[in-house]
């Protein structure tokens, strides 16, 4: 017999065996199969809808810029700039933006809005899209205006209707839908508005401290673009303007999106580790089960490879199968993405499948499966051919080999979480809160199982007793059950949680000494009688702020010019090119802590050089500390400053803050324009002193920041959506291991189930005692997984948000008992058919 196996073990017998053996036992694996599906179909989902959405981008960035390039600036164009663009044959169209107050004069109704004049022929791909269509190729021609859809919805605007932009009011011609170069995020706080270029200059909006874009764009798709950007991006930065091209803004919306698609990758990615710690528990419970069928292998002559390639054979079988469905089911998941992002998506998308993620997914499902079944597998080696006739020891694993199996497992983990990222610092971040996590979660599962043994509960009822000591008999499962119900609560309960912190971020002080509006664009013969307008309706002026613009002129006796054509500086681009708004006063606020320096609170005229105040991050961008020169063109006029303080501001916080500070003494008689902030009780005295400022004071604008919370609260809100449907698969694998532990062990527990009858007790009592123990399991494991996420978002809060939060009460008042009642259905499910189990079928199978 050993002679004829011998000659018969080549390949085919081997995967002959495995099939006969795992044909009759498919059951016990299937559910892990199962969750290796569900982890790479989270995985490839995402990788196919990225790579999908990067396609897209990159072929419709024409028609998102709506030009081949565009030149811009936060400035009128100088004399140079403008020579630039004549070289380059002229602008094809022009576009002048700024945000404003609208007044709707048929409601009243009053918005805040990005007004866009735009010059005929723009845009040159892509198109208005409008209700009605004619509507956007007939308001110039017209000189009517197109505003956005959802605020004529909102406003209940309709067309036939007037809006009124400062002096002019021009007619509603139709509801614009959709424009090439709008900002989602913004164009929910200040939907846009299109008009006629020519129209601008009548509307009186353009002003003194007036945020206005000047856009120049260009056609012209047989331009090199790469080496336009080289010839004139320095010349243009030199004269404070900027090139941007089509592709350009292709990459930076790429990488945007880019980056959410690595959080979700990571979610997917744990849902896929969760699914192997339940390939690693079901094997392990699969090949103690074999352990005599594997001695009687080998008492035939079989070797210890041939026994050992038998089941790897089988489990790298599982783990292809698995690689396809998931791979399958990862592709039809991706046709959901549009629907759960359709309002964030900056382009429609036209689904398309990467053969590279196809690939990915499948040698995935391979090689994870084998990996983690390693350990496992290995015990097949160590089986003597005497376990055939009695019950022996199994040997264990020498430490090389298992340091060697679970170093390959973590090197794995690691590559993997690289190529998801792209950056071996993230990579190695995420291997090490995951190993965290795991740990802490075993940890808490080993140490409630020391205690338990150490303080039993020797006074409780039988079922309550036996319940507990079930958590930690011999071949226990309280470890992996613990660990799959606390990753897939720790998953869901940090996504709430993290959601609270960043509305806590952006959350307004509900007493009426915090601003809660913002008048912006006020002149400074305007200050005191908007005041005086704001006291005659009920309300006061919290804060009058001055604000002056200025440009950094030279850094400690090196000009503007010569730093930005000196490769070797350090220093940011944006502090040579931005036009800061300054203010000056004699104290901090409240968002600001002094980190270096003395602050002056006036000018004194022992002082030669102005001493400022400046943020941390303007004195690390701009390579400045204490006691430096900076110099400032001030509309013209130069004002030598010396760095006198350095603060730490907190750019959360929604008020008013500045990167530069002056002394009250220098700017008073500067060009500028003021800030005035109040507080408003509710929507509808805001919609009412909205009313009489706009149409008092047409130059004004108005930022209600309970209208920005909202954006923020729905943006949170939307994003919540796919991810939360990204953890829902670490929920769903988590049941599923659950489901094959149960399975799994169901063997030995029809095996005790008989002995507790023989002994007398009876089916009820087995049943309570089953139910209790899987009771525990679903509150421990649950309530491990919210505190501990609850614990890590404090640190994050604290430490990284510098902000306290209220802890959102879902996860403890819907997360922990849904769970826990979810363990508790599936083990009772699993009982009941173990109570009913005669004891004839535990003597045959022994």
């Amino acid at each position: 017999m050993s002679k004829s196996i011998k000659n018969q073990a080549g390949t085919y017998w081997l995967f002959k065996m495995a099939w006969r053996d795992f044909r009759a036992s498919a059951g016990k694996l299937s559910l892990f199969m199962l969750s290796i599906v569900l982890g790479i179909a989270a995985i490839v989902s995402i990788q196919s809808f990225g790579e999908t959405l990067k396609t897209n981008i990159a072929l419709q960035s024409k028609g998102l810029m709506g030009a081949d390039f565009k030149i811009d600036s936060d400035s009128e164009l100088t004399d140079e700039a403008l020579f630039i663009v004549d070289s380059l044959g002229g602008a094809d169209a022009k576009e002048i933006t700024f945000a404003s107050m609208a007044l709707f004069p048929a409601n009243e109704a009053t918005k805040l809005v990005q007004v866009r004049g735009i010059s005929k022929g723009f845009p040159f791909y892509g198109k208005l899209e409008t209700t009605p269509e004619s509507a956007a190729i007939n308001y110039e021609e017209q000189r009517g205006a197109l505003i956005d859809a959802t605020v004529m919805l909102q406003l209940n605007i309709k067309t036939g209707d007037s809006i009124k932009l400062g002096a002019v009011t021009l007619p509603v011609l139709g509801a614009l839908k959709a424009i090439p170069g709008s900002n989602a995020v913004f164009s929910a706080i200040a939907p846009p508005v299109v008009i006629p270029y020519e129209v601008i200059a009548e509307t009186g909006l353009v002003q003194v401290g007036s945020r206005i874009d000047y856009e120049y764009y260009f056609k012209s798709p047989q331009t090199d673009l790469t080496k336009l950007e080289l010839a004139v991006s320095d010349r243009l930065d030199a004269v404070e303007a900027d090139l941007d091209t089509h592709l350009a803004t292709s990459e930076r919306l790429g990488n945007r999106y880019a980056n959410f698609g690595k959080f979700l990758n990571l979610v997917g990615f744990i849902a896929l580790l969760l699914g192997c710690v339940g390939i690693a528990s079901a094997t392990t419970i699969y090949i103690r089960e074999k352990l005599k069928s594997v001695a009687v292998l080998k008492c035939l002559g079989a070797s210890n490879k041939q026994a050992f390639l038998i089941y790897l054979i089988q489990i790298a079988v599982l783990g292809l199968v698995g690689g396809i469905l998931g791979t399958l089911a990862g592709l039809f998941l991706q046709q959901l993405f549009p629907l759960l992002l359709k309002d964030l998506l900056p382009v429609d998308v036209t689904l398309t499948f990467s053969w590279l993620v196809i690939v990915m997914g499948i040698v995935t499902g391979v090689f994870m499966s084998v990996l983690f079944a390693l350990y496992p597998l290995l015990n097949t080696l160590q089986v003597s051919p005497l376990q055939a006739l009695r019950v022996t020891e199994t040997g264990t694993l020498s430490r090389k080999t298992a340091l060697g199996v679970t170093l390959a497992i973590l090197v794995f983990v690691f590559l993997f979480a690289l190529w998801l990222l792209q950056d071996w610092r993230y990579a190695l971040g995420f291997l090490a809160g995951i190993l965290v996590t795991f740990s802490i979660l075993a940890g808490i599962a080993r140490v409630f199982m020391r205690a338990l043994r150490r303080y039993f509960p020797t006074s409780w009822s039988f079922t309550s007793r036996q319940s507990l000591r079930n958590l930690f008999r011999p071949k226990n499962q309280t470890v992996i059950l613990i660990l799959a119900i606390g990753v897939g609560s720790f998953l869901i309960s940090t996504l709430y949680f993290t959601k609270d912190i960043l509305l806590a971020q952006a959350a307004l002080d509900g007493n009426t000494e915090s601003a809660n509006m913002i008048l912006l664009d006020v002149q400074k013969d305007q200050m005191a009688q908007l005041v005086t307008t704001l006291e005659n309706n009920g309300l006061d002026a919290l804060d009058q702020i001055p604000i002056v613009t200025m440009r950094v002129q030279s850094i400690n006796g090196r000009t503007n010019t010569d730093l930005k054509l000196d490769s070797t500086s350090q220093i940011n681009r944006w502090i040579l090119n931005h036009e800061f708004r300054t203010t000056y006063r004699d104290s901090l606020i409240s968002s600001e802590v002094l980190q270096e320096g003395t602050f002056t609170a006036r000018m004194t005229p022992q002082l030669k050089k102005t001493p400022i105040s400046v943020s941390d991050n303007f004195a690390q961008d701009a390579q400045v500390a204490l006691g430096d020169e900076v110099v400032f063109n001030v509309q013209g006029k130069l004002i030598t400053t010396t760095i006198g303080s350095i603060r730490t501001v907190d750019w959360s916080r929604m008020q008013l803050n500045f990167s530069i500070v002056f002394p009250a003494g220098v700017l008073e008689n500067a060009p500028q324009f003021g800030v005035i902030t109040t507080n408003v009780a509710n929507d509808k005295a805001s919609a009412a002193i909205q009313r009489v400022l706009v149409t008092k004071y047409p130059t004004l604008s108005i930022l209600d920041l309970r209208q920005v919370l909202n954006v923020i609260e729905e943006l949170l809100t939307k994003i919540s959506y796919i991810i939360n449907f990204m953890a829902f698969f670490s929920i769903l694998i988590g049941i599923i291991v659950l489901l094959g532990a149960v399975r799994t062990s169901k063997f030995q527990r029809i095996r005790e189930s008989v002995l507790l009858r023989t002994m007398g007790a009876k089916g009820r009592q087995i049943l309570k005692i089953q139910g209790l123990e899987y009771l525990y399991l679903g509150i421990i494991g649950s309530l491990s997984g919210i505190l501990l996420s609850l614990i890590g978002s404090l640190l994050l809060a604290y430490f990284v948000f510098d902000t306290s939060f209220v802890p959102s009460w879902i996860p403890f008042f819907v997360l922990l008992p849904g769970i826990t009642l979810l363990v508790l259905a599936i083990g009772l499910s699993n009982s009941r058919s173990v109570i009913k189990s005669s004891p004839l079928e535990v003597l045959r199978k022994a």
